[in-house]
């Protein structure tokens, strides 16, 4: 039998036919050993996107660490760009790059779902960063963004207290102009919901407006502060976006989908044109930086950011996607519900996870380009399940909560498997003695 005419259903037969090309993988614990193995694929990337196939998984971030380390010391990458907010990045990128800290910043990461960014394996890698800046001149230190859109309410105050500082009385303006969001910034999902009832009319003029009025005094307000100008004008960019967003949610969930992640990508774009010589490593979920023409949400009309990084820079893209078959994962059982350690069901048998547990190889690398060995391109080219576990988690319903279908070459470059892995350390409520009062977790 030849490697093409297994079937897809038979994971044995699949794992045994890949298994040479699945190079085993140290312990990410072990930064600088785990981060060298991907020196040959970065090659030219401009532009590298490491997801996770969950949320609330420890070597996902521990192994995103580890290869953004290496990017940063030994491949001149100097911005990280996550799946988060912008606000609450920014707080971060304060601390890291060692500027300023405002006297309205408050923690970071504070809303659902706070685990996702309030984790021990994350304060490593801010701990780290902050300490690499510390030598370097202020304009080489590696920035730390968000990139998300689900901070209305601290983005609008962002924007009125930046205008309060530089401008008074454009202040006063932009608060009429947002005064058509404030009863809902608290819970913007209940605008929608008016909108359509008839009690509220749509905000999206009077935004769009403060927008374009902010953006049109870029060189007098840029002028006096570049950097907390840019951080102004990315909230309001994101107010603007949010409140078409929240009513797109009641329209389709693939135009709220696409909206997201349209707006995440040109936020990359705009940090890559803002700094010279620009290299960014983004941190998202898989289902945000794989290649979504490849999956089943794109063949259903949606597309991410990991399609439109492709598109806009062809090999200058590295796709990196991760996968696990079984351990312990944090999230919720519904959104704004209360996060738990729960048991990850070992993987469905005509899944790609179920072909990478059978290579019994606990921790590995596969080139999925085909440049190496084409043909394991090609038995992997099979539609199979994929499972994603985003910060909800069903293992009752997992099949239809949780499983999409793939095909895996078409989706990522390479791929990171490990066999079984563990849930994120949750932080503790409290600062950590010795921290600078910079600390951006602490209360």
């Amino acid at each position: 039998m030849t490697l093409l005419e297994l079937k897809p259903n038979q994971a044995d037969g699949i794992a045994h036919a890949i298994r040479h090309a699945c190079a085993p993988l140290p312990d990410p614990a072990h930064m600088i050993e785990f981060g060298v193995f991907f020196d040959p694929y970065i090659d030219s990337s401009k532009v590298v996107l490491l997801g996770e196939a969950s949320h609330g998984t420890a070597e996902f971030y521990q192994a995103r660490a580890a290869i953004t380390r290496n990017l940063i010391e030994n491949h001149g990458f100097n911005i990280i760009a996550v799946e988060a907010d912008w606000p609450d990045a920014e707080r971060i990128d304060r601390h890291v790059r060692h500027r300023n800290v405002r006297s309205y910043d408050a923690e970071s990461f504070i809303r659902f779902p706070d685990w996702m960014w309030r984790n021990a394996e994350f304060e490593q890698f801010v701990s780290w960063l902050r300490s690499y800046n510390e030598s370097l001149a202020p304009d080489r230190r590696v920035e730390f963004r968000g990139l998300d859109i689900y901070s209305l309410n601290s983005s609008l105050k962002a924007v009125l207290d930046y205008l309060q500082r530089i401008d008074p009385e454009e202040a006063i303006k932009a608060r009429r102009r947002y005064a058509c969001l404030t009863p809902w910034q608290e819970r913007p999902a209940g605008y929608a919901h008016a909108i359509l009832s008839g009690v509220q009319e749509e905000c999206e003029p009077a935004v769009v407006a403060q927008l374009r009025e902010l953006l049109a005094r870029e060189l007098d307000y840029a002028a006096a502060d570049g950097e907390d100008f840019l951080d102004a004008a990315q909230n309001a960019r994101i107010v603007a976006t949010a409140e078409h967003y929240y009513r797109a949610m009641y329209r389709s969930g693939n135009d709220s989908w696409n909206l997201r992640d349209k707006h995440m990508f040109e936020t990359l774009q705009k940090l890559l044109e803002y700094r010279p010589d620009a290299k960014a490593v983004v941190w998202a979920h898989n289902s945000h930086i794989g290649n979504a023409a490849a999956t089943a949400m794109g063949w259903d009309g949606q597309f991410n950011i990991g399609e439109l990084a492709r598109i806009a820079y062809g090999e200058e893209t590295l796709l990196v996607g991760f996968g696990t078959d079984r351990g312990t994962v944090a999230a919720a059982d519904d959104w704004d519900q209360p996060v738990n350690v729960k048991a990850v069901n070992p993987s469905r048998p005509d899944s790609y996870e179920r072909v990478f547990r059978q290579t019994a190889i606990p921790r590995s690398l596969t080139d999925l380009r085909g440049t190496r060995d084409r043909a394991v391109r090609e038995v992997l080219s099979e539609r199979r399940l994929e499972r994603a576990i985003g910060v909800v988690y069903r293992p009752e319903s997992e099949f239809y909560s949780h499983y999409f279908e793939a095909v895996l070459p078409e989706q990522f470059d390479c791929y990171v498997w490990f066999e079984e892995t563990k849930a994120v350390n949750l932080l503790a409520a409290v600062r950590p003695q010795g921290v600078p009062e910079t600390y951006p977790f602490g209360l």
